[in-house]
C-alpha cells in the first residue's frame, strides 16, 4: 500500500447502502453485513469502533491494500436520526484518524 493515506488508489472499496435505514439497529445491521463482521460483532457505537479499527475482522485483502468504505443513502438516516448520526461520523472520523490503512467517504447523490 502506498505510504500517502490521503492516496485512495488501490485500496478495496466496500459500500455501505443506508437507503431505507431509520435507526441505529439498521445502521448496525447494514454495516456488519457490508464489511461481513462476525457474528459477535456488538452492534453498539464502541463494538463499530473497535471494527473499524481492528484490521483482524476487515474484509479479505483490505489488510495489505488499505480498506475505502463508501457511504451511500446516508441522507434520510441523517435527517431522521440527526443525533445518531452525528455519533456514527464521529466514529467513522475516528476510526479513520486513528487507522491510516482506513478511509470513509460519504458519497454525494445517487439517492434515486
Amino acid at each position: 500500500m502506498s505510504e500517502d493515506p490521503t492516496d485512495l488508489t488501490g485500496r478495496l472499496v466496500v459500500t455501505l447502502d443506508l437507503h431505507g435505514v431509520t435507526d441505529k439497529a439498521g445502521l448496525m445491521d447494514r454495516t456488519a453485513r457490508a464489511l461481513a463482521l462476525p457474528d459477535w460483532f456488538g452492534r453498539n457505537w464502541d463494538a463499530l469502533a473497535d471494527s473499524l479499527s481492528d484490521h483482524t475482522v476487515w474484509p479479505e485483502g483490505a489488510v495489505e491494500r488499505g480498506l475505502l468504505i463508501v457511504v451511500r443513502g446516508w441522507r434520510p438516516y441523517a435527517e431522521a436520526r440527526p443525533d445518531e448520526w452525528r455519533i456514527a461520523q464521529e466514529v467513522f472520523a475516528q476510526a479513520a484518524d486513528h487507522t491510516p490503512a482506513l478511509s470513509v467517504a460519504l458519497a454525494l447523490g445517487g439517492s434515486s
